[in-house]
């Protein structure tokens, strides 16, 4: 955590040495993180780290700029994160995420925010995208639920509902279960927030579950979500781990 006005002069330096860097790399990037939800909510977190989303295409050259420049790099996960380091401050490259859902595609930068940082002209990821990824963090250490309520709170009568329902595809139950908690934490605000249509929409769905036959495989869509917690479904009950995209 930055705790002192000078740590906090030092990082600013650093976001805007991090922005030029990745400017000069003429490669596609956004930025996630604190800094999106900083705009679309108003909520600041001071941070020693920057998260640059981008297409997997794109990672190489940005970790490569970054090495020239004297930052030490590292290819923490090739499925979906590299890191770039100046001392006790760092770059997060996303270009997944750890379950391989929400991958970085042309449509991001289709809808990707225009904003101004340190002085340097960014985008920014775009809010639809950023409630996608935060939904499937649900795990002991960190859960990403009051992040999704005020992105939603702050911003959720400009979103695009139709196309974040779309991003949910078959785990449209996730998006209900996080607007049902949105009902729950805001009770007087979500009739204006949150389209009916879709309400609607994803309550129909959940009423015809029950007029489905039951699955014939046992199957544990936890993992999803946490790989941690729900290790034990899969090792010792015996049930099917969902599908997970891979690179």
């Amino acid at each position: 955590m930055i705790e002192t006005a000078e740590q906090r002069k030092e990082a600013h330096a650093f976001y805007k040495e991090a922005l030029e860097t990745l400017n000069a790399t003429n490669t596609q990037f956004m930025i996630g993180g604190a800094f999106s939800m900083f705009h679309y909510t108003g909520i600041y977190r001071d941070t020693k780290d920057l998260d640059v989303f981008c297409k997997a295409s794109e990672y190489p050259a940005i970790l490569k700029c970054f090495a020239a420049k004297g930052y030490e790099t590292q290819l923490t996960d090739v499925r979906w994160l590299a890191k770039a380091f100046k001392g006790e401050y760092f770059i997060d490259v996303i270009f997944d995420t750890v379950n391989n859902i929400c991958r970085v595609d042309d449509t991001w930068y289709d809808h990707a925010t225009q904003a101004e940082f340190e002085g340097v002209n960014i985008k920014l990821i775009p809010p639809e995208e950023l409630v996608w990824c935060k939904i499937y963090v649900q795990n002991r250490e960190r859960f990403d639920g009051a992040d999704v309520n005020h992105i939603i709170m702050k911003y959720g009568k400009k979103m695009d509902w139709k196309r974040l329902l779309s991003r949910f595809d078959q785990h449209w139950h996730l998006l209900l279960s996080a607007i049902l908690m949105f009902q729950f934490v805001y009770p007087s605000e979500y009739r204006e927030i949150i389209p009916k249509w879709l309400f609607d929409d994803l309550m129909k769905r959940a009423h015809e579950q029950y007029d489905l036959p039951s699955p014939i495989e046992k199957v544990c869509r936890g993992p999803v979500i946490d790989q941690t917690q729900y290790a034990i479904d899969i090792k010792e009950w015996d049930y099917k781990v969902t599908t997970i995209k891979t690179v």
